[in-house]
């Protein structure tokens, strides 16, 4: 019998996704971290409104909201001139909006939420080794005290960053290069008048290149900025000596001091302007490359340990929290041997795709910017909040036709109001319906007759799922529901019928990570088990 049956390596934001969904659906884990204390460094800072959603859905986002700062949109200068402004405008759909919060604040909102499971994060404990067989992971841990320990555990997951240890042990190719730009961090204050909950990007640029930025990103706290800039020569780096090393994140060396930030700020900020309250600064550099498999056996990578990328637009640390909340639900299945043959491939083949198009889409903005994409402006916002990250096509979804209306299987489930319950006297959002670790059923009604065969579709999908499976009928406003087993909540602004696209007998079935599974019409028990048997076993 295994020791652990999870052993997580990385406690940053992506790694402690994985441990806290991991102990949500009772899995024993443990989590372990080279580092012999949490980093005090703003790295990554934007959140964006999917990844609150799913923090709703984990529990957290109110502690993220009592502690984020609202990022509204960007102000863009070239050469001293304001060229555009950015509004980081969403539909009323979309439950949350983008903010900004320093990485040292995530990591301690999640480690908290962890400890309320009774797991903590192992300080100074690193994986030297682990090999592999169609049973177990045995792991070499090196302790703080010196010791080593051997472990067995069910399964591996490597979030260890971008000099991942694990990745490096599975043989994953990491392709990609490296940009020859060395930059600087700073998180300081401003005495600038600057709009409230803007980032400021403002280059200098001559013959149409640009030769000068400064990026300035809004924290907590009253004219609070964690800033970006090009490296002056004095605190340049020596390059790597070795090409297939990656190059990427912060760099021992020289830090920067306020002289070197308010160079920057002399030359380009639109405002004069001081800088001060210096709390931590740095040299850093950007790699982009993505891993060829995002595991292999029991052992999986995610985040920067699969995929790394410019910072433009807050993409790193959210893809990686996804790569988690995609992973962690299967896996947990995976433990508890109720997982289909191909549930643990379904990773790959889902996050993969995902991992390719930021680290191109990021390069392709690193050069020219967000505002240069030439789709649709509310497309590309959507998309940077990562709205429209899609499963279509995925092994464990339904098939890929066309609807009329409302999502499709893979898509990700929106979120409506206007939900009411009998016993409350408050609407209800469709998310509150989806906080459960479960897979969750929706089937829609409009006429009474569609009602009769709900009960028998419900209890067949629950053998197919092994039980895991919560379900409630959404019914019209005017539709009576006397008697009716399961329970209902009224479609009281016909939002969910709208939303979705909803025709009388439709079910939908959404996966623990908020994704639409399936989508049948009308819906089946037949169905209903034959798609369940793609996720679980039977």
């Amino acid at each position: 019998m295994a020791d652990v049956e999870v052993l997580v390596v990385g406690a940053g934001p992506v790694g402690l996704t994985a441990a806290c969904e991991l102990r949500r659906r009772g899995v024993r884990c443990r989590i372990v971290d080279r580092l012999p204390a949490p980093q005090p460094f703003a790295k990554a800072v934007g959140i964006q409104p999917r990844t609150l959603e799913i923090w709703d859905l984990m529990g957290v986002a109110w502690q993220v909201l009592e502690a984020a700062a609202p990022l509204r949109g960007q102000l863009i200068y070239v050469n001293g001139a304001e060229q555009a402004r950015i509004e980081l405008s969403l539909p009323p759909d979309v439950p949350y909006r983008f903010a900004a919060l320093p990485q040292y604040a995530t990591e301690r909102i999640l480690a908290e939420r962890l400890a309320r499971w009774g797991t903590h994060v192992e300080r100074g404990t690193e994986l030297l080794r682990f090999e592999q067989d169609a049973d177990e992971v045995r792991a070499c841990l090196a302790l703080p005290s010196g010791a080593q320990e051997r472990i067995r555990t069910g399964f591996l997951l490597g979030c260890d960053g971008a000099h991942s240890v694990v990745r490096k042990a599975l043989g994953l190719s990491f392709e990609g290069g490296s940009f020859p730009e060395e930059y600087m961090l700073g998180d300081v204050e401003v005495d600038w008048e600057l709009p409230h909950g803007y980032a400021v990007r403002a280059m200098h640029q001559s013959d149409g290149r640009t030769d000068d930025l400064l990026v300035c990103i809004p924290l907590p706290g009253r004219n609070r900025y964690r800033m970006s800039m090009l490296v002056p020569p004095e605190l340049s780096l020596p390059q790597q000596p070795h090409e297939e090393d990656v190059a990427h994140g912060l760099e021992a060396g020289p830090a920067p001091g306020l002289p070197h930030i308010q160079a920057v700020l002399d030359r380009l900020s639109p405002q004069p302007t001081r800088a001060s309250s210096l709390r931590w600064s740095s040299v850093f550099r950007i790699s982009h490359r993505l891993v060829d498999r995002y595991g292999a056996g029991r052992v999986f990578v995610a985040g920067d340990a699969a995929h790394i990328h410019p910072p433009t637009g807050a993409q790193g640390m959210n893809t990686g929290i996804q790569d988690a909340y995609n992973l962690a639900w299967k896996v947990a299945l995976a433990v508890r041997s109720n997982a289909s043959e191909g549930l643990l491939a379904s990773y790959h083949a889902e996050r993969h795709p995902v991992g390719e198009e930021v680290v191109q889409r990021t390069v392709r903005h690193a050069g020219s910017g967000v505002q240069a994409d030439p789709d649709d402006p509310s497309t590309v916002i959507r998309r940077e909040a990562q709205l429209l990250v899609g499963y279509r096509g995925s092994p464990i979804v339904g098939p890929d036709r066309q609807w009329p209306e409302g999502p499709a299987p893979g898509d990700r489930a929106p979120d409506c109001d206007g939900l009411r319950h009998d016993l409350t006297a408050f609407p209800s959002r469709l998310f509150d319906l989806l906080r459960g670790p479960d897979h969750t059923l929706l089937l829609y009604a409009d006429d009474e007759a569609q009602l009769a065969p709900y009960d028998e579709v419900v209890a067949s999908a629950r053998r197919g799922a092994q039980g895991q499976l919560s379900a409630w009928v959404v019914a019209a406003p005017h539709l009576r529901t006397d008697g009716l087993s399961l329970p209902v909540v009224r479609d009281g602004l016909d939002a969910f019928r709208k939303m979705y696209g909803a025709r009388g007998g439709e079910g939908f079935l959404i996966r623990p990570d908020g994704y639409l599974g399936l989508r049948e019409s009308p819906v089946s028990a037949p169905g209903l088990r034959a798609h369940l048997a793609l996720t679980f076993r039977g």
